[in-house]
């Protein structure tokens, strides 16, 4: 189920038409139900991906005496529970849907019962007639999206910044504050969107409406606390049982499910707890001509023999992926320039033609300490025994060597603290080179005042977990998330992630340091917990990432050289310096630092602007219109 919309207003200033745009804007969320609630002063809209309860789960759904009305995006996993508990207290329920609990779940407890009783991914919204307030929750990891713009006379929401526009109350224009941080970031970090006047329902929390009043409340926090009391063994034990459990839970649905399948074992361990259960459909993707050293194919394949599934491959070409990129980025609404999002587009495509939900591997890295980054503190911790000052000017005698220099980043990033040398699995532009890309918006407020108040909420910890709280509150939403629930929604496909989950959680945060990244390799209490799960070859396999072939496309004569410097062309991108774009471009081969990932962080952002930002296609509606503004 998966397009949530409406909005809340002091007096009877919005209409029904309206609210029918933003829910008929979501149809590829919801192709097989819609549903609507007016109330002259507030509203909620409902697409529905039918999942549960096919038959009886319209939304929206209210409570006995129609005094509370919620619609509901995701899943419930604990819904049973909380069903027979309420069915208990009195309450009279008229669907088999878990979405029907959140409404009764409200009258029982208030808006307290949801974020402490909710287990699942979900962004929903709720109005109690009674104190005449809407509340707008979002998931404890961000799994689910949810936008809101507040307007003088009200405040709309919608699953899909799309349907925000649709309501014609509006008109895009650029954040500057957001197009700084996703030159540096690749996305745009939480709260903000590109759009100004459009921003996110942070995860963990809940927006309340109440007569024009807006208030933000953090329901749950994401925050390390490791035991060293544990062992190993033990730990093992109970990351095999926790883990288990939670995919037997992300089970639940009446329709056709499958798995996502690379060459990792996270998504190797999903697979081989679900074919404990059932036959499985499996899912992976490769890139077509001659780039075998990033294919992680023969690797998926192996492992899908090994398990015994039934297997699905899907191969793109560099021209697919080029022609089907404006597509693609429209899809994600905010600009990703993470070159796998793309690649599960064509994933999610190819699986919606067998199931209509698949299981992914999506949080472990963060949650199991799997990204090979982490492995940095240990080797830079040479660098602990040097005083700071003369770290400092460590630094910078190394800046000045030439950038292809053998051990010139080493020592740059171990003459510096871990806030301000880490900040995400993504640092694309430095502040200087912003400042000469878009002069227009001036000095920007620096990247890390974005991470500085993760790292003062785990400055207690060492430094693995206080990098994966940074990547817990920034990358993981913006990033991993956004692109999982855009990429698979664009082809009406819900998408379920068992790593994220709270009691998944509650046990990986409390993994030692030594258990984490040790004996030469990431994630080994995980690691060490699916070993009776899989094969040694597949529990000890390095991480690979999503491998996508960028650098050979850019390169001269490859798919997108032509492409990169079209879209980039000073009449095509102007908001870009063209001095500094054309200097990147001209650059020869390994003189820039992470030259190929720059080209197209800036080519992502200029095929986002063509599709969003072009007045003839403001014009013609693609938003529902322009009329009014912000």
């Amino acid at each position: 189920m998966c397009g949530v919309c409406g909005f809340a207003s002091k007096q009877s200033r919005f209409s029904k038409d309206q609210l029918d745009r933003m829910v008929d804007s979501m149809v590829h969320r919801g192709p097989d139900d819609r549903g609507t609630l007016f109330l002259n002063t507030m509203g909620l809209g409902f697409r529905r991906l039918a999942i549960l309860d096919q038959a009886g789960g319209h939304q929206p759904m209210s409570c006995e005496d129609g005094s509370v009305h919620a619609v509901v995006n995701g899943e419930i996993y604990n819904y049973k529970g909380l069903r027979a508990s309420l069915i208990a207290k009195g309450h009279v329920f008229h669907s088999k849907s878990d979405a029907e609990v959140v409404p009764h779940l409200y009258e029982e407890g208030g808006i307290e019962a949801l974020t402490h009783q909710l287990r699942g991914m979900f962004a929903l919204a709720l109005i109690d007639r009674k104190t005449e307030s809407l509340y707008l929750v979002r998931d404890h990891f961000g799994i689910k999206p949810l936008y809101y713009t507040r307007k003088s006379d009200g405040l709309f929401f919608a699953s899909d910044i799309q349907s925000l526009f649709a309501a014609s109350v509006m008109t895009p224009h650029i954040n500057d504050t957001s197009l700084w941080h996703y030159l540096s970031f690749q996305y745009v970090p939480d709260p903000h969107t590109m759009f100004a006047g459009v921003c996110k329902v942070p995860p963990a929390h809940y927006l309340m409406y109440r007569r024009g009043r807006v208030e933000l409340t953090h329901y749950w926090k994401m925050g390390y606390d490791p035991d060293l009391s544990w062992t190993l063994p033990n730990l093992a034990d109970a990351i095999h049982d926790v883990l288990k459990d939670s995919v037997r839970r992300h089970m639940m649905s009446d329709v056709p499910r499958g798995a996502y399948l690379s060459s990792g074992i996270d998504s190797s361990a999903i697979v081989a707890f679900l074919r404990q259960k059932e036959e499985v459909d499996t899912f992976s993707i490769g890139f077509g001509e001659d780039h075998g050293e990033v294919n992680e194919l023969l690797q998926a394949r192996e492992t899908a023999h090994v398990l015994g599934t039934r297997h699905h491959e899907v191969t793109v070409t560099a021209q697919e992926y080029r022609d089907m990129l404006p597509t693609i980025v429209a899809s994600q609404e905010d600009p990703l320039a993470d070159p796998s999002a793309p690649a599960l587009y064509f994933l999610a495509r190819e699986a919606r033609r067998h199931v209509t939900v698949v299981l992914s591997g999506e949080g472990a890295d963060e949650l199991f300490a799997g990204y090979p980054i982490y492995a940095e503190p240990h080797a830079l911790k040479i660098f602990d025994y040097v005083p700071p000052k003369a770290r400092h000017v460590l630094g910078q005698m190394a800046a000045t060597l030439p950038p292809q220099m053998k051990g010139r980043g080493f020592v740059i990033r171990g003459s510096q603290t871990l806030q301000k040398r880490y900040m995400g699995n993504a640092k694309i532009f430095s502040e200087e080179e912003k400042v000469k890309l878009v002069p227009w918006i001036g000095d920007g407020k620096p990247y890390w005042t974005v991470t500085e108040p993760w790292y003062a909420a785990s400055h207690h910890l060492d430094p693995v977990s206080q990098m994966q709280t940074i990547d817990g509150y920034t990358w993981l939403p913006g990033d991993i998330l956004m692109k999982a629930d855009k990429m698979s929604m664009a082809h009406s496909l819900e998408l379920r992630v068992p790593f994220l989950d709270v009691a998944v959680f509650e046990l990986a945060r409390t993994i030692p340091p030594q258990f984490k990244v040790g004996q030469g390799t990431t994630k080994l209490a995980l690691r060490e917990a699916l070993r009776g799960e899989l094969p040694s070859t597949l529990a000890n396999r390095p991480k690979l990432g999503f491998p996508i072939p960028i650098r050979h496309w850019l390169q001269p004569h490859g798919y997108f050289y032509d492409f990169v410097r079209e879209i980039l062309n000073p009449h095509r991108a102007p908001y870009f310096e063209s001095s500094a774009v054309q200097s990147l471009l001209s650059a020869p081969k390994g003189t820039i630092f992470n030259q190929d990932r720059k080209i197209w962080t800036l080519m992502i952002f200029a095929l986002w602007h063509q599709e969003f930002l072009d007045t003839a296609k403001c014009s013609s509606g693609m938003f529902g219109g322009t009329q009014g503004g912000d």
